[in-house]
């Protein structure tokens, strides 16, 4: 393993990116691989003398990835993002308990994009671009997380399915607020009051948020009440009030509810709903929108390979004429869209219908593997296609078009190699629909990749 860890991280150094010293894409997609399987014959190791108060956590994760179309939807053209590269994170963290009712927590990332041919700019093209070592997360904590507590400083923010909320860990980079969180529980419920401001990424500088700024950024802020109840015994239901806020123009309220079910209670039967609405302005605009998903499936619990199989439909409204004064897209805040949109990540929960059927199977404790299907409608022609990072597709708005914008397959294994290392693979096929075919190119996209995480 420190054999592994020397020549990777001799390779992630900066002089050897400029002189041309990687090794190939190739050699790290085995390093993948082999990792695992190194980690797993490897020796214990001994315990650290450090104090129970002090405790460190490290984490190190590789993605290759292949990707053909799935901007363009053109097999005529060889475009920057019909390509291969890696994704490399590391994160180092140090969490001090001094007291019983105070906790320090700071954890620093590296990011790296190896072998590709897109911008080095964090979101340009899908490209998640360097971000050299920076603050991930830095904060003090005060009082009992399961009583009273109140958190202070940069950290992650990860309510309900994260359809909403969430750290976008599919993302190289993922997602931090500077943020004060006040946290109140009882024996069947809690409630969380929360104002912060995203981290943004900035090349070669410390990512900051608006609220670290001296100006020239829009000032924004995202406050929320999220309440959370297990009550009803079967089901966990949350009720919760976002407000998001800048100083250009945007000013809204999103107000919405979340039920799950518990197999386990329910004979093997799961369920899922989450409905949200939002009122209020959208730079200068008035903004009414409405986004809903609703979940059915069935796990055989008693079966040795556990097969589930499940039916799911998600909404989310657009916008009938964007030159009125009026706004009706929904607005997805600040989610995790890959776990939910198909995993060539084409689709936001914005402007979208999008029904889906999934199945999964357990042949062997340490692995899962996963098929899903979506099929794709976009819910007004007279708005855009948005993508998981809500960036528009490439196309012009085609107001008449067919609605009808295709179908995925995603086919997904999971296997737990180790108490330390997780490797997960993938591939996904997009078929393109009727919308494609009245606005442009409309060849069919593809996606596959392979990950390993490593985390002490």
């Amino acid at each position: 393993m420190k054999t592994i860890a020397r020549l990777y991280f001799r390779y992630k150094s900066r002089d050897s990116i400029v002189h041309n010293k990687l090794p190939s894409l190739k050699s790290f997609l085995s390093l993948l691989v082999v990792a695992p399987l190194v980690l797993q014959a490897g020796t214990p190791v001994e315990k650290s003398a450090v104090p129970d108060t002090l405790a460190f956590s490290l984490e190190e994760r590789l993605r290759g990835e292949w990707r053909e179309n799935n901007f363009d939807f053109d097999n005529t053209t060889d475009a920057l993002t019909d390509d291969a590269w890696l994704l490399s994170r590391a994160r180092l963290g140090i969490e001090w308990t001094p007291a019983s009712w105070m906790r320090v927590m700071v954890q620093g990332q590296d990011t790296r994009e190896f072998f590709s041919g897109r911008p080095d700019v964090l979101g340009l093209l899908g490209a998640e671009g360097d971000d050299a070592f920076d603050l991930r997360q830095g904060y003090i904590e005060l009082g009992d997380p399961k009583r009273l507590s109140l958190r202070a400083g940069r950290q992650t923010l990860v309510y309900g399915d994260k359809r909403l909320i969430s750290s976008a860990e599919w993302s190289n980079a993922g997602r931090t607020f500077d943020a004060l969180r006040l946290h109140y529980e009882r024996h069947d419920w809690w409630l969380d009051a929360f104002t912060s401001s995203v981290v943004r990424f900035r090349d070669a500088e410390f990512n900051r948020s608006d609220w670290l700024t001296n100006g020239g950024d829009a000032n924004q802020t995202f406050s929320g009440l999220y309440f959370s109840t297990t009550a009803l015994n079967v089901q966990v239901t949350d009720l919760y009030a976002l407000h998001l806020h800048d100083d250009i123009g945007t000013s809204f309220v999103t107000l919405g509810t979340r039920m799950k079910g518990d197999p386990e209670k329910l004979g093997g039967w799961d369920y899922a709903a989450e409905m949200a609405m939002q009122f209020g302005d959208l730079q200068n605009k008035n903004l009414t929108a409405f986004a809903g998903h609703w979940d059915l499936g069935y796990n055989w619990m008693k079966s040795p390979w556990q097969p589930r199989i499940g039916i799911e439909y998600s909404h989310a409204s657009g916008d009938a004429d964007t030159r009125d004064g009026e706004a009706g897209t929904f607005q997805n805040l600040f989610p995790t869209n890959h776990l939910y949109y198909g995993y060539l990540d084409l689709f936001a929960w914005q402007n979208v219908h999008n029904p889906a059927i999934h199945f999964s199977v357990q042949p062997h404790e340490k692995i899962k593997l996963m098929a899903d299907y979506h099929g794709f409608w976009l819910a007004n022609t007279n708005d855009s296609w948005y993508r998981a990072s809500f960036l528009n597709t490439t196309r012009p708005i085609s107001p008449g078009a067919s609605r009808f914008a295709g179908t995925e397959l995603d086919l997904t294994m999971q296997w737990k190699a180790s108490k330390h290392v997780e490797v997960q693979a993938g591939y996904s096929r997009f078929f393109a629909g009727t919308y494609l075919e009245s606005s442009g190119h409309s060849h069919d996209a593809d996606f596959a990749y392979l990950m390993t995480t490593i985390t002490f």
